[in-house]
């Protein structure tokens, strides 16, 4: 029996060991937690950017929202067509933003046009209109003349009115890529830029068509 003691707390020591080692394993997010990067997930252009550029796409969407459901189905398929890029780029960008913890309104809208970018000695050029806020955007009472507005009239207030909300984002687009050296946000800003300057085109055309003025 005595030969047996020794072996007991040989175990009983390994036992306590094992748990000890556990609950250290367990314990120690707590105790010493993980040392993460201070490297921000986007840098204040690329929020103020998709920020903006949200605000500036539901705009876009009320303008469809707001054209008469009786037009010229071409204007009409042309408009959904529009809303629905409009609303998967705003999934996109808002998406970014909870990733970067970022409200999806920015506190002072379009401060980013003016931010040099890390590793850049120039702003960009595109300079946004501080009278009327962000570049292209309609008033409230355009919206509401838009609104009231049926068959040719509407067709060609909407035209004009999307086709100048378009060019602002561009502008906007075209200043994001000239801040922003490389990622996602600048990808997005170059293909806003591409498929915008696009749809300017095929709704110029069309308003030409109507017997409109395309917007200078």
């Amino acid at each position: 029996m005595s030969h047996r003691f020794p072996l007991f707390r040989v175990a009983a020591a390994v036992a306590v060991a094992f748990t000890l080692m556990v609950l250290g394993a367990a314990l120690r997010p707590v105790a010493l937690p993980e040392r993460h990067t201070d490297t921000p997930i986007l840098t204040a252009v690329e929020i103020g950017f998709a920020q903006d550029m949200t605000a500036h796409h539901e705009q876009a969407l009320r303008m469809t929202q707001r054209l008469d459901p009786d037009v010229d189905p071409n204007i009409r398929r042309l408009a959904d067509q529009l809303a629905d890029a409009q609303r998967t780029e705003i999934g996109t960008m808002l998406g970014w933003l909870r990733l970067a913890d970022a409200s999806p309104l920015s506190p002072q809208p379009m401060l980013w046009m003016h931010t040099e970018s890390a590793g850049h000695d120039h702003a960009a050029r595109t300079e946004p209109d501080t009278s009327t806020g962000m570049p292209g955007m309609a008033t409230t009472a355009e919206l509401d003349a838009l609104a009231a507005a049926r068959g040719r009239e509407a067709e060609i207030l909407f035209l004009r009115l999307m086709i100048r909300h378009h060019q602002g984002g561009v502008r906007m687009a075209v200043a994001a890529d000239a801040l922003l050296t490389h990622g996602a946000v600048k990808e997005a800003a170059r293909a806003t830029l591409q498929s915008q300057s696009q749809e300017i085109g095929i709704m110029g055309v069309m308003l030409v068509q109507l017997g409109g003025q395309v917007p200078a």
